[in-house]
């Protein structure tokens, strides 16, 4: 977008809504200039830094919480006997404000930790809601603080990978990361997981369930303490130990994290902390979330502000993070949710239906973090497709650098679902792939963890099913396994090849990784057998799964590295719904595909710049599970068509076996005298 653009200049649709856009940036400005100290919203944002438990300046504890409701308040913990005494009883100190320092002798490092709060009516344990580290006993099964400070902090050695202005997207939960039926660690993930991802090629790491919460089947999606690691996956330090070996291997790591609601534990979290209904949340109906059973957070309040503000701050300065993906997104923009409404008419997002608190709050966070690192990425996952969202904030967006493109996801679904082979048609799927806003960049991909979670399938599975258990060793492969085989990999490279921003694959769906994912739960009891990832399968030669691994490999390596494809646009050169043929260019790549099961076309011909090309990637190669039908060492050379001919163009005749798609380059020789 050039510079000084607005985003009702460039999309005439937007132009009746000047007024309300203006307005809301505005509006943003000014809740910057509320925070800001000397112009910086990080200066202004130190809650992490006071309340909490920290050491003071003489040696000693001192805690400080905020809870206006209550009568009285209490530490509790080992140091104690989990008793109430005055010793440790909190003091007021005003605005709702409580504070209690301690020498430094009562408190070490390892020792658990609780909050008494006595309010009208009422009271009860509770967790701090600045607490960095919570434990769950694994008998009681009972959620305490702990002290944490350890003798050897970890020392930092590697510093932050750099930009990601196309980010290639591991998208990763540590626990189900082992083979083993266990939640799986920091290190193992770190030592067995991470060199996998480096090999394969991807440059990003987006990891899930980093916040505690205490059902470990929420996905991580149902947070109780926003300033805890959770304690299940390991200790601060290993986790530290895998963003820093992942930077060491130029691999970035981004935070899956959740500002959208909070579970509604009051034990754990942060539901009736002081017995107040509202403390952080909005009150009322309006206060719950009528899907999800959690707690919705009031974004207008500024002590709500300051503690989400503050806990992106911390998350990046303490495990140097290198940006987030906000879950949740239109749930927060709207106060119906986004349940049960189809997003049609631009009316809705400049409407009365439209939490402006959530919008503000939302451009501040992808502000802070710019401004804490510029490098970093923020990503926002919005299904209702919010113009602007992924916007600069200079030309009246919100300033995230990414939204998820998941409409494109949805469209696979629906048509594995919906529609017979010989029904596709490329011009519906070319439209859904490349229709996206020109002044926002997107995160495509096929599908997610969403698509790999029980009671909902895979790509494979939709293309494979039952199949898979039975016929997916060499040799064996049936109808079924042939077509789910070429299907997953022409998928994937449609995908990949027409983002305009990044690409995002869940961990082991590369390879075509069987079954869903089903967390422990009492429905299936407390089993991890399908909270894991059977990386052997990929790594077995004998069976099939590493065809589309390899492949993974292949179609990252020109996505990644091929120079200028992702500056270039996406080309159309040519597609026919009868035949079943698309191709398009991107620089001097072009991509085309035969999505027709049954017909294979030979001197399959369409207008290409003059010149020779290269088969540098073939989804029908025996490398990847194909036939082998075309001889990809062959140089393809262009006709020239003097009664056709235009702007230095020519035929580009090929065969293209039924199911299979080809990337060629353009030589280099052409590309050099093209350049003089």
């Amino acid at each position: 977008m050039a510079k000084n653009t607005f985003i009702y200049d460039s999309d005439p649709y937007l132009a009746p809504y000047k007024e309300a856009i203006d307005a809301r940036s505005a509006r943003i400005e000014a809740e910057k200039e509320k925070i800001a100290v000397d112009g910086s919203l990080s200066k202004g944002l130190n809650n992490h830094l006071y309340y909490g438990l920290h050491r003071d300046a003489d040696g000693g504890w001192v805690f400080r919480e905020w809870a206006p409701n209550a009568n009285r308040i209490y530490l509790i913990g080992e140091f104690n006997n989990w008793k109430r005494t005055s010793a440790y009883a909190l003091t007021p100190t005003g605005g709702g404000n409580w504070e209690i320092k301690i020498p430094g002798m009562f408190l070490h490092h390892g020792e658990l930790y609780k909050l008494f709060i006595e309010w009208p009516g009422g009271g009860g344990e509770r967790l701090p809601s600045y607490v960095h580290r919570v434990v769950q006993d694994p008998v009681t099964k009972v959620f305490s603080a702990q002290v944490w400070e350890p003798e050897k902090p970890y020392k930092w050695k590697h510093k932050g990978p750099g930009a990601r202005s196309h980010p290639l997207i591991y998208e990763c939960h540590i626990g189900m990361s082992s083979e083993d039926e266990k939640v799986a660690s920091f290190e193992e993930f770190r030592t067995n997981v991470l060199p996998h991802v480096e090999k394969l090629g991807y440059d990003t790491l987006q990891i899930m369930a980093l916040q505690e919460h205490p059902y470990y089947g929420s996905f991580g999606y149902q947070v109780s303490n926003f300033y805890a690691l959770s304690s299940r996956f390991g200790t601060p330090e290993e986790f530290k130990h895998l963003v820093d070996d992942a930077h060491g291997r130029g691999i970035a790591v981004v935070m899956d994290i959740v500002h959208s609601h909070s579970v509604d534990n009051e034990a754990e979290g942060l539901s009736l902390f002081d017995g107040r209904e509202d403390l952080y949340f909005y009150s009322g109906s309006q206060g719950h979330h009528p899907a999800w059973g959690s707690r919705c957070f009031d974004y207008g309040k500024s002590e709500t502000k300051y503690f989400l503000l503050s806990n992106c701050k911390f998350w990046m300065e303490e495990y140097h993070l290198d940006g987030f993906r906000f879950d949740g997104v239109t749930s927060m923009l709207y106060w119906d949710h986004g349940l049960g409404r189809d997003f049609i008419g631009y009316d809705n997002y400049f409407n009365a239906g439209v939490d402006e608190n959530a919008v503000t709050y939302l451009a501040l966070a992808a502000m802070l973090t710019k401004e804490l690192n510029p490098d970093a990425i923020t990503i926002a996952e919005d299904m209702s497709g919010m113009p602007g969202l992924a916007a600069p904030f200079a030309s009246g967006g919100l300033g995230f650098d990414f939204r998820m493109a998941m409409g494109v996801a949805d469209h696979w679904i629906k048509w594995l679902k919906e529609k017979s082979d010989e029904q596709w048609s490329m011009g519906e799927i070319w439209w859904e792939l490349t229709n996206k806003r020109s002044d926002e960049k997107t995160i495509s991909y096929a599908e997610c963890h969403d698509q790999a979670l029980v009671g909902d399938k895979t790509i494979i599975f939709r293309l494979i099913d039952a199949d898979m258990y039975w016929h997916f060793k060499k040799g064996d492969e049936n109808y079924a396994v042939e077509r789910g085989i070429a299907l997953h990999k022409m998928i994937r490279l449609l995908t990949a090849s027409t983002i305009n921003g990044g690409y995002l694959n869940f961990m082991g769906n590369e390879f075509g990784h069987p079954e869903w994912i089903d967390f422990p739960r009492e429905g299936n009891g407390w089993s991890h057998k399908y909270a894991r990832r059977q990386w052997n399968l990929v790594d077995n030669k004998e069976l099939c799964y590493h065809y589309l691994g390899d492949f993974d490999k292949a179609m990252l390596d020109i996505i990644g590295k091929e120079k200028n494809i992702q500056k270039s646009p996406v080309t159309e050169i040519w597609h026919n719904d009868g035949d079943q043929v698309l191709a398009y260019s991107r620089n001097n790549l072009i991509f085309v595909f035969n999505f027709s099961y049954a017909r294979s076309y030979t001197d399959y011909g369409f207008m290409v710049p003059q010149g020779a090309y290269d088969v540098i990637l073939n989804t029908d190669a025996p490398a990847f599970g194909g036939h082998g039908l075309n001889d990809d060492s062959l140089r393809h050379l262009t006709n020239f068509d003097p009664l056709l001919a235009r702007d230095g163009k020519g035929w580009l005749k090929l065969y293209l076996p039924a199911r299979s798609a080809m990337v060629l380059r353009k030589a280099q020789e052409d590309e050099k005298t093209e350049n003089k």
